[in-house]
């Protein structure tokens, strides 16, 4: 039985193709449209997926979407007579296409599916699951367990913001919610709109700009105590009760109150181009913390309430790889679970999944999904098209066996190159985990600037993870699980680490940015923290294989892994966006398959 799953009409739409509970097929629609984020109805997420399966709508049974849009559009409808008569103009620019989306999606969604003529769609049921139910169900399925709690925390689904699961033998019961508009995701995006970053997207820049922040200071201490005694009360169960007189977000316009802020935390809202400042990075801190505080409030009821000692994260909230890591540091739980593309674009399998258990066809949960099995599902591209794409170009490359590609790349990375990585299947979710990927050795002092300015084009503060063999994990990181998501920050040991200067605190963040603070200053953050990626041979053999050349060389496994795109756009999906990555950035060299290419004057592209 197919299921065709898709998630859309909010940010980062997806669709997916499960076959009798197999995952066979995944991918953001940004990725084939190249808009960042993209919200709209996945028509070519949809053709890939139907594409890479070998079917047409035809074949499929069942669509699975990913919320129920009547009871998302009931929720527009009581927020605005709620505030009314503000929010008019919003009100009167929204609701046309709200009514079309939502009030009558089914034709919407047969429409979009005809205009695309692949098969015939009137035999197809359709299924609305919940959106934080999308969320666990994705988290749950996906994990070893067979019995476990499971935490979902994003901004807003239809009415919930987070919900607290029980889940076993593929079953799921509710035990508690949280619902709009008192919700923590909705905060921590308030947060990043007070510093001067975009909403749905740069909430990591806040997370990543939080260390640089001082508990000791005075900004610090006034957003806290603002925080907890004016902004937001907080409940022993983890629940919170946002003041609304500070938000905005109701109305459809801002998400602060722009004003109160202000005289609350007595700093005005940052300008997106505007410089950052230490105040700011110490309101970034204090939101950080304030965050985790929650999230652990929120872990620990769920704990007491179902005893397990399992527990599955999902939700746009579960990208924060700091709380993730608090929350591992904290021992809660025995075991934590936190898949790939714990955001929106998850739910597209996640309500694929939760129809395909329900339906009966699959009443018996699989014990363990293979994780290149919920992580690699993307395009993929044979050598005749990349060597197609290469002649079309006039550009000169060299194809290499295996083994000989894997020792020019060591080559390279050894001697401080940037070294763009495209190979297999394209990754689910936000990030790079080794198919789509820029790579870099962490023991080069400056190549967290290198990438960041000439590569990125992005923020210099902002750090890079390390992907190295899990079986080294313990030799320099005090994570004791396995990460194979990078979906979690820990500490580098004390053993690796350089000792600060006593004036650190007093530094600009340039000069905190640029201190060489361990032997590996491309992937410990000021903090001497780390987001990690650990690789194991059945995940992806190559990219093992890689890290075993380089430590063969070094003594270390560990190289910097950031996403293969520059600033402002998606990761690249296909050779030819790889290609002009590379020739548009300072990027030195790139495997492109086994074909390997380097800038002209840097080496020689000859064998």
């Amino acid at each position: 039985m197919y299921i065709l799953g898709i998630s859309a009409l909010y940010h980062d739409s997806a669709a997916c193709i499960i076959h009798n509970g197999e995952i066979i097929a995944a991918a953001q629609e940004e990725r084939f449209t190249r808009l960042k984020h993209d919200s709209g109805f996945p028509v070519n997420a949809i053709r890939f997926c139907l594409d890479y399966a070998h079917i047409s709508l035809d074949q499929v049974e069942e669509i699975a979407f990913y919320e129920k849009p009547l009871l998302k559009f009931e929720r527009v409808l009581e927020n605005f007579f709620h505030i009314a008569p503000g929010g008019f103009t919003s009100f009167v620019k929204y609701i046309p296409a709200w009514i079309k989306q939502k009030v009558f999606f089914r034709k919407f969604l047969n429409d979009q599916l005809k205009a695309m003529n692949l098969g015939g769609v009137k035999h197809l049921k359709v299924n609305f699951v919940e959106h934080h139910l999308s969320h666990a169900a994705w988290a749950y399925y996906t994990s070893p367990f067979k019995s476990s709690a499971v935490l979902t925390i994003d901004g807003v689904g239809e009415w919930t913001a987070s919900s607290l699961y029980r889940a076993k033998e593929a079953k799921f019961t509710v035990l508690k919610e949280q619902h709009y508009p008192h919700s923590l995701g909705l905060l921590y995006s308030s947060f990043t709109q007070y510093l001067g970053f975009r909403v749905n997207d740069g909430e990591y820049k806040m997370m990543g700009l939080a260390p640089y922040g001082s508990a000791d200071s005075d900004i610090y201490r006034r957003v806290k105590a603002g925080l907890e005694e004016h902004m937001v009360k907080v409940f022993n169960d983890g629940s919170i009760e946002l003041n609304l007189k500070y938000f905005r977000f109701l109305y459809g316009e801002s998400m602060i109150d722009a004003d109160q802020w202000k005289a609350l935390f007595g700093l005005a809202v940052r300008k997106e181009k505007e410089g950052l400042t230490q105040a700011h990075c110490d309101v970034a801190l204090a939101a950080q913390d304030f965050t985790e505080e929650v999230v652990v409030k929120l872990a620990r009821h769920i704990k007491e309430i179902t005893g397990e000692s399992n527990l599955c994260l999902a939700g746009g909230v579960a990208y924060n790889c700091v709380a993730n890591g608090r929350l591992i540091r904290e021992e809660i739980f025995d075991n934590i679970h936190i898949p790939p593309a714990v955001g929106d674009a998850g739910s597209a399998v996640g309500a694929a999944l939760f129809c395909h258990h329900v339906s009966g066809n699959g009443a018996a949960k699989q014990d363990k999904f293979l994780k290149n099995k919920i992580s690699f599902l993307g395009p993929e591209f044979s050598d005749q098209v990349v060597s197609s794409l290469l002649q079309s170009k006039g550009q000169l490359s060299t194809y290499f066996s295996e083994d000989e590609l894997l020792a020019q790349v060591v080559d390279s990375l050894v001697h401080g190159k940037v070294v763009g990585w495209f190979q297999g299947r394209m990754e689910f979710g936000a990030r790079a985990l080794g198919a789509r990927s820029i790579l870099g050795n962490p023991m080069k002092s400056d190549i967290q600037k290198q990438i960041n300015l000439k590569i990125k084009f992005r923020e210099s503060f902002r750090p890079f993870a390390v992907i190295l063999l899990e079986e080294d994990l313990k030799d320099y990181f005090e994570l004791k699980m396995a990460s194979p998501y990078m979906a979690i920050i820990t500490d580098i040991l004390e053993s690796r680490r350089k000792p600060l200067p006593k004036n650190f605190n007093t530094l600009s963040i340039r000069e905190k940015c640029d201190f060489v603070n361990s032997e590996f200053p491309g992937i410990s953050h000021v903090d001497y923290s780390s987001r990690i990626q650990t690789v194991d041979a059945e995940t992806n053999p190559l990219l093992y294989k890689l890290l075993v050349a380089f430590k063969r060389e070094t003594g270390h496994s560990l190289l910097i892994n950031t996403s293969f795109n520059v600033n402002n756009e998606p990761i690249v999906c296909s050779p030819e966006e790889a290609y002009q990555c590379f020739l548009k950035t300072d990027m030195d060299a790139l495997a492109l398959g086994n074909h390997w290419m380097v800038k002209s004057g840097k080496e020689s592209n000859e064998a």
